[in-house]
This record gives C-alpha cells, structure tokens and sequence, in this order.
C-alpha cells in the first residue's frame, strides 16, 4: 500500500538505525476487567521479552491501576502526561502497551503523546510478521495484519480528509469517494484473496492428512507455550536442525520430521510385542496469554492440525515460575481448537535448569532436558506404550 503504520516492523527500524529502537512499557491492571487481562508485573516481563524479541529495548516502564479503563486514553490524562515526560528524558520513540487499546484509543494516546503506540497485539504480529518463512506463515501473518489494520484506518494515515464534509478543501467537494473508503476497499479485497489462497492452503492439508491415514502413519503434535522448548526437543528426538535460539516465537512454521522409534529404542521396554512404528513428529507455533484473536483465526490452517494428531506432547517450562499459568492457557487453547480428548504427554522440560521446580510424576508425566538429553529414552518409552503406536 505504499504507507508506513504503526506495524512498521522494529527489526527493520533497528536495522536502519543501527541501533535496537527506544520503548516504554505500560500496563493497566483495572477491577473492570477480567482477571485474564489485567496486566501484572510477570505480563510486564513477558512484554519486554515481547519488545526484545522484536528488536527493541524498554527504557522505562509502569503498572497503573484504576476502577476502569478510561473511554479516551486508557491509562487516563494524568498518566498520560507521565509517561510524556519518561519518553522525552529517555528520547523514546514508541510506546507499547500490554494491554490491547481500541482504535480510537490508540488515535488519542499518538495524539497526546505524539509517538507510536503499539499495543500487545500489535507488537505480536510485528515478531510473527518478521518470523513467518513459508508461503503458508506469510499468508496466515498477512490476513491477521490486514484484519487488525482494517478498524484502525482512520487513526493511522494523517492524510486521510473527508472530501464531503464542509470542512474540506476548496474544489474536492462533491460525491466523490474518500481516500478512507478506498483504502478499506482496497484491504477487504485483500483480506478476501488471503483467505481464498488459505482456503487452498488448507485444501492441501487435508488431502495430506487423508493420505498419511491411508498409509496409517500415526502423528504426533508438540505443544506448548513459546520457548518451552520444542524446537529443540524435535532436533534431539530426530535429528533435526530447526533453529533454536532462547527468544520468544523463535518457531512460527510447523516442521514435520519423521520419528523413528525403532531405532531409538530396543525391545523389552515397552509393553507391545509387535514392531514400533515411525511416526511424524510436528512442532507447531508456540502459544502466548493474550495471543491476538486475529492471529489465532488466520492460523486455522496450521493450529487445526492438532485435533487431528493421534498424540500431543505438551512441553512445559518446569524452569519457569509461571509454568502453571502458562500450561493453563496451552490448555485453554487445546481445548477451543478441539484437541483436548487427543492423549497427551506432560514434558516437564529445563529439568537442569537451577531454578526448575519439584519432580512430578504420575501417568504420562515425565521430566526431560531436551538440551542435555535427561529423560529422552523414558519419553520414547511413553510414547511407544501408547496404544495408537502398537501396530
């Protein structure tokens, strides 16, 4: 379209500028709202890492609290005029807000503060959108672009001028159509070409699924909150080389390689007598509390792939304090995609890690260090005592 906005990607600026780009934080935890979506000092840390991941660094920071959001500006006038001057002192040039601001919100906060502001959602789709690889991620991070974009016109082209109204220049009254309809005409057109090119997309994988059925290779789906550690566990368990670093949605596009049990794994270990199969092991897109609901309904294609594996493998952080937090919202989201009656495997991973927490046992619980190996050979002999994977 030619025009920058507010998702212009920081990786891209930081790039130019040489250096990572200059952020505040701000965060409302109001009685009004749900308890989900109250920002906390821990959602706090999760967006600087957010801001890290997308090439920028945060210079200050602020949890405010009150009744309700205010209808204008959010955090109200008085907070606003704040983190004004914490901007200024610091030479910031973008605001990032935890929680997720209606477009007329966002219009008055770049109003009053005369920067960029980025909300949760938003900065998201900035990492997704520097993140995605393939055709199908490309696709899937455009159409959740354009569906964010689209109610948020108005407050994002300063050039944009009713041609109708009394108010408009000399010589450009009349019918004619505004540069806003045209630009909302133009992203619909958009929006509708994206999803008939996912619509393929997901055409293809279904005619997919239907041939590994036909051949009855069993799949399983690893799952988990974004940097739990699934890339790294799919590279130790296969072989695999899919890049692995310490950041968050390191791993957008899901990667399928071949498991082959057999190998791994000798007889008298696992309860079946006949021989252990290969199976498709996938890694899939990491989840996050507050994950954008436009990003969720663009990865239908790729997220829907779960309901139809025969085995989930939940990866689970046991070296983060939040680990519980963070697999309830894995769970929560299993749950919506129609994947919570598939078997499930808890890997509690990081076990090495100093500050990982107490052992956990039971049924189909076990702990693992997909770095070092710990625990590897026990999975394997889970996953072969599975019922689908006894020929």
């Amino acid at each position: 379209m030619g025009k920058k906005t507010a998702l212009d990607s920081f990786e891209r600026i930081a790039k130019e500028s040489g250096e990572a780009e200059r952020a505040i934080i701000i965060g409302l935890s109001a009685g009004s709202m749900k308890p989900r979506d109250r920002s906390t000092e821990e959602s706090l840390d999760e967006l600087e890492a957010l801001l890290k991941t997308a090439g920028g660094v945060c210079l200050g920071r602020a949890l405010q609290n009150r009744p309700k959001p205010d209808t204008r500006t959010f955090i109200g006038i008085g907070k606003v005029k704040e983190i004004k001057e914490m901007a200024q002192c610091n030479d910031c040039t973008v605001v990032v807000f935890d929680n997720e601001l209606s477009p007329s919100q966002t219009k008055a906060l770049t109003e009053e503060l005369d920067l960029r502001i980025l909300d949760r959602s938003s900065l998201i789709l900035d990492i997704f959108a520097g993140r995605a690889r393939t055709r199908e991620g490309r696709l899937q991070v455009e159409l959740a672009q354009y569906n964010y974009i689209l109610p948020r016109l108005s407050g994002m082209w300063k050039h944009l001028v009713s041609q109708t109204g009394t108010s408009a220049p000399i010589g450009t009254r009349g019918p004619g159509e505004t540069q806003l309809e045209t630009d909302r005409r133009h992203i619909r057109r958009k929006i509708d070409k994206l999803k008939s090119e996912l619509d393929e997309v997901m055409r293809v994988r279904d005619t997919q699924r239907r041939q590994r059925q036909k051949n009855a290779v069993p799949v399983i789906a690893l799952v988990g909150y974004t940097n739990a550690g699934k890339s790294t566990l799919i590279n130790k368990l296969t072989g695999a080389d899919i890049p692995a670093e310490n950041r968050l949605f390191d791993t957008l596009d899901t990667t399928t390689r071949r498991l082959d049990i057999n190998r791994l794994l000798t007889g008298g270990e696992y309860e079946g007598t006949a021989p252990l199969p290969s199976v498709l092991i996938s890694d899939t897109v990491g989840f996050i509390r507050k994950l954008p609901h436009h990003l969720v309904e663009a990865f239908k294609a790729t997220l829907e792939e779960l309901k139809h594996a025969d085995l989930l493998i939940h990866v689970i952080d046991a070296s983060n304090p939040e680990w519980e937090e963070q697999a309830r919202i894995v769970d929560d989201m299993v749950r919506s995609l129609g994947a919570a009656d598939i078997s499930r495997i808890e890997a509690f991973n990081k076990c090495d890690m100093p500050t990982a927490d107490v052992l956990r046992h039971g049924e189909n619980i076990v702990e693992i260090s997909a770095k070092t190996g710990k625990g590897i050979r026990e999975l394997l002999i889970m996953i072969a005592n599975q019922n689908w994977a006894r020929g």
